[in-house]
């Protein structure tokens, strides 16, 4: 069945009518505002460190050389997946159980405090310490997803779900630009901070605390604005008499389901692919900062902060139409699925082809006689020059990469919040199950720096030929997407349909079309 004649089955089974089918329900904003100012925290404060962590553990002076810098790089941001990934299966579950709204500001509380510690660090230790807590607090992505899949209906769920990588990517552009910009103030605006002892001793507190304000922004919309989204159904005294009202006022939710219920064939079969494609993301999220950062000489682009930092941001112009206005349209003519799959396999290309872009940095590099004249031409007064104009030609197809890139991104993690949603039982089992995909996701970041970080250590210390010198990695990245992508083609068409609404296909088939559909 195709997705066009499924949507058409459901509009006429639908008590109300095909043309009610057709509308799309106007979007709450009400609630979306406050939980986007929450939502905006994790990505921010993730994002916010990747353009200076490897001139940060450069100035911590703990690598023996400065080709194992990217070794303790993968460590420190491997501490915050660990934890992360020891809270998943408490911050969903929690709100299963005691709600939405309060998981979520316990969450922003903790992630406040102890992200203005990781801006303390002066060493190693301390900030490894600062960003494991940080880790423990960062449970709040499952919990959104799950309060999206409340409010939302059949009619604008793909719109709705598409709020989430919005967000993290806007989060993610707004926290990789702020970290460029703002990392070592004292060295990059003498004129205004060269006399701030703060920010000389702490070089890096300027952009944590402007991450941390915009999760306190996010902690106050929130306790002022967020409702609670679960719903608490009341149900039948067993005690009840004649004296006793007929529904008991005492509150209760629906058994839970276990894990091993969760896990039937076809959710394991998405979250195995979403595994790989997650674990190729990562370590390719990981890498880029390193790989910009290192000489060309060594397989990099030989890029300062500031240019990292605006390479990381650069795909947030793009972000608002393609997630607001194009994926809705896709998904709503292919499907969730057909979406995941192209998403899938227009990434795949990506990661084989940016190592190569070394090899113009590297000839920019011994044209102009070193890695450090190489940030002299980010200058606009140095394009004009033959190394110029190749340094120009660098950024366009990088950029063309990114964007390249972000469309596979926005279509396959975008669909996969909607397959899960889809999968989901029941409302009563969206936070666990939620909590599972965001297991996952936190496993790919415990993964991933580390990875990133040994495999490219290793890949450029040894002259090795390809792909076995600095593409490894990429080469890695391109290989497990491509086998999520074949795992990808193996789901079955069902999964497009939300499980609420297969169950109400069943009940009227039984019942007849009148029958109501238990909620």
């Amino acid at each position: 069945m195709s997705r066009s004649e499924n949507h058409q089955e459901v509009s006429a089974q639908s008590p109300e009518g095909g043309d009610s089918a057709e509308r799309e329900t106007p979007l709450p904003w009400d609630q979306l505002i406050p939980l986007i100012a929450v939502r905006l925290a994790e990505p921010i404060n993730y994002a916010l460190i990747l353009p200076f962590v490897f001139q940060m553990v450069e100035g911590f002076d703990v690598a023996k050389s400065s080709k194992d810098i990217s070794l303790y790089v993968g460590v420190l941001m491997a501490s915050f997946s660990v934890c992360q990934m020891i809270t998943t299966m408490f911050w969903g579950p929690l709100s299963d159980r005691i709600g939405r709204r309060p998981t979520l500001l316990i969450g922003l509380a903790g992630d406040l405090a102890t992200f203005v510690l990781f801006g303390l660090s002066k060493s190693f230790t301390w900030a490894l310490v600062a960003r494991s807590l940080n880790g423990f607090c960062a449970g709040n992505a499952a919990v959104v997803k799950s309060v999206i899949a409340e409010l939302a209906d059949d009619s604008n769920r793909s719109r709705l779900m598409a709020l989430l990588p919005l967000v993290y990517n806007v989060g993610m552009a707004f926290g990789a630009a702020t970290g460029g910009l703002l990392a070592d103030p004292v060295r990059q605006y003498p004129r205004v901070f060269g006399n701030s002892q703060v920010f000389r001793t702490f070089p890096y507190l300027l952009p944590c605390l402007v991450g941390s304000l915009t999760t306190s922004i996010g902690l106050v919309i929130g306790m002022l604005r967020l409702k609670e989204t679960l719903v608490i159904a009341p149900v039948p005294d067993n005690d009840a008499n004649e004296t006793t009202p007929l529904l008991s006022t005492r509150p209760s939710v629906l058994r839970p389901k276990s894990i091993l219920e969760l896990l039937t064939p076809t959710f394991r079969r998405l979250l195995s692919g979403n595994w790989l494609a997650g674990l190729a993301f990562i370590i390719g999220q990981q890498t880029y900062p390193i790989f910009a950062a290192t000489k060309p000489s060594d397989g990099g682009l030989g890029f300062g902060t500031r240019s990292i930092g605006f390479s990381l941001s650069i795909s947030g112009i793009a972000i608002m139409y393609l997630q607001l206005v194009v994926y809705p349209r896709l998904e709503r003519k292919h499907g969730a699925l057909k979406c995941y799959q192209m998403g899938l396999k227009i990434m795949t290309p990506y990661f084989f082809v940016l190592p190569w872009l070394s090899m113009l940095a590297s000839h920019i590099e011994n044209s102009v006689g070193g890695s450090d004249a190489i940030l002299a031409l980010a200058l606009p007064e140095s394009w004009i020059s033959h190394a110029g104009f190749e340094y120009c030609l660098l950024w366009a197809l990088l950029v063309i990469l990114v964007v390249f890139q972000l469309v596979g991104d926005i279509l396959a993690f975008t669909s996969i919040n909607l397959l899960v949603a889809n999968i989901a039982p029941s409302r009563a089992t969206l936070g666990a199950s939620n909590s599972l995909q965001q297991l996952i996701t936190s496993l790919n970041r415990l993964v991933g720096p580390l990875a990133a970080g040994t495999l490219w250590s290793w890949s450029i210390k040894h002259e090795l030929p390809y792909p076995f010198n600095s593409h490894l990695i990429w080469v890695i990245c391109g290989t497990l997407m491509f086998f999520s992508w074949r795992l990808s083609l193996r789901l079955p068409s069902s999964v497009d349909v939300f499980a609420s609404g297969r169950l109400c296909q069943t009940t009227n088939s039984a019942q007849g079309a009148g029958s109501p559909c238990a909620s």
